[in-house]
């Protein structure tokens, strides 16, 4: 093509309106970007992003949050930087989430005075209440929240000298992995023994009965009928078969344990055994109120009404079985079938909640559960178990604002390859990748060098 003044001209306009469009384009869009943001988290669980648990936690604080953080500046600590990036994810949602730093260098009377252990230590206050706080990861800084959000102070006992789970044990049977999870959100776990105590102290929050292996005394029985009666709250976690002389204790609360272990050939498909009881939807309830995820109890029975008529106490189904499920009566031997004559047929109730509302300063709770494995330590990670399990006890403990906030797990931080895998993946990048540089570069020359 034959260039004159006239094509050099036109090309100059094409260059100068590009020139002119691309900076007005590249202005536009840092306009755009002061303007608006936009963030996207592919994690499994968003966990770049605050969680959903978290973010329901902030909805129901009404009072300011004030974080106090002592840390050196930026350009010396990383400390600092970290701590901003996890509180600027809580103002997002948040307006009135306060941030101050305090340099410990240069201010080192108010960080001796404050009781500072170590940089990047942060005090949290909210409703008139502090928590020192040294970890800077969201679910601490979340914990510690709902710690302070509680009203008052939570005393959960455990019954103990029966042989019963023990809250803080590690055998697979006890519950010291959730017992921890209680702890971290702001409740204080103790033992009880009622033979060497003779009482039950009135700070008790919420007794625990979590399955005993061994008599009841009559006087035992007696001081938890008392409790009670005093409209003390009560998680009652019983395996099927002897009640251990709780049998009056089950009649003060209209209640009868049904005689059978629940079959459920769903989880035998699944490749559990038959006798774990699966749940997968729930009755309406507080507890249950947008839980969708299912529930193993590994060995349950089943629980019934004993007195319809019985306005005492309000009953409600909490958990129950599936309907392909039944209540075997008969030993658990050989092939297990439904026997029409002896078994029941699901759904069977494993769970009941029980409500005393006389009171109208705090309504009395209590939840009865025909299972007392779901939250050991070793059935403790299957499904929602540990979600159902905090749940139940912050009802019990009257902290209705918390019985949504479930926890939660990241499953995809690691990535795992077969060995296989990962030769591939070298192999290319050390082999594969350059030979197809090398051979697009001669493919371009050969064509250039044949024009």
């Amino acid at each position: 093509m034959e260039i004159t003044k006239k094509n050099r001209r036109n090309l100059k306009l094409q260059n100068i309106t590009f020139i002119v469009l691309f900076v007005t384009a590249m202005v536009l869009l840092a306009w755009l970007t002061q303007k608006y943001k936009f963030e996207s988290d592919w994690t499994a669980t968003q966990r770049n992003t605050l969680s959903t648990a978290s973010i329901e936690l902030l909805k129901k604080i009404d009072n300011d949050i004030s974080i106090t953080a002592f840390a050196r500046e930026a350009d010396i600590s990383q400390q600092r930087t970290l701590i901003k990036e996890l509180v600027n994810k809580y103002q997002k949602h948040k307006k009135n989430i306060e941030l101050a730093f305090i340099n410990p260098e240069v201010d080192p009377t108010t960080t001796r005075k404050l009781g500072i252990q170590a940089e990047g230590e942060m005090i949290i206050s909210l409703g008139g209440r502090t928590e020192h706080l040294l970890s800077i990861r969201e679910q601490d800084l979340t914990n510690t929240l709902q710690r302070l959000l509680r009203s008052g102070n939570h005393t959960i006992r455990f019954l103990t000298g029966h042989a019963e789970r023990k809250p803080n044990g590690k055998a697979n049977h006890d519950y010291q992995l959730f017992t921890k999870n209680l702890k971290d959100k702001g409740l204080q776990i103790s033992t009880l023994n009622l033979a060497e105590a003779h009482s039950i102290p009135k700070d008790t929050t919420t007794l625990v009965i979590a399955g005993p292996q061994i008599n009841y005394l009559q006087g035992e029985v007696k001081l938890i009928q008392a409790f009670i009666k005093q409209g003390g709250n009560l998680l009652w976690l019983q395996e099927p078969g002897n009640l251990y002389k709780l049998g009056p204790l089950a009649k003060q609360l209209n209640i009868e344990f049904i005689k059978g272990v629940i079959v459920d050939p769903t989880t035998q498909m699944l490749g559990i055994p038959a006798t774990s009881a699966l749940a997968e939807s729930y009755p309406p309830h507080a507890i249950t109120q947008n839980f969708t995820i299912g529930t193993l109890y590994p060995h349950s029975g089943g629980l019934k009404v004993l007195d319809a008529k019985n306005t005492h106490w309000k009953a409600s189904p909490l958990v129950q079985s599936t309907t392909r499920s039944w209540l075997e009566a008969g030993k658990l031997q050989g092939v297990v079938e439904f026997n029409p004559s002896i078994d029941t047929m699901g759904p069977i109730t494993i769970a009941m909640v029980l409500e005393n509302n006389s009171n109208k300063d705090k309504a009395q709770r209590i939840v009865i559960i025909a299972d007392s494995d779901f939250i050991s330590n070793q059935y403790l990670g299957n499904l929602g178990n540990k979600d159902m399990g905090l749940k139940i006890f912050n009802w019990l403990n009257n902290d209705d604002k918390l019985i949504s906030i479930a926890a939660t797990t990241a499953p995809d931080q690691q990535l795992q390859l077969d060995p296989m895998l990962w030769a591939v993946i070298g192999l290319f990048f050390l082999v594969g990748l350059p030979i197809i540089f090398i051979a697009s570069g001669i493919i371009i020359w050969r064509k250039r060098r044949n024009r």
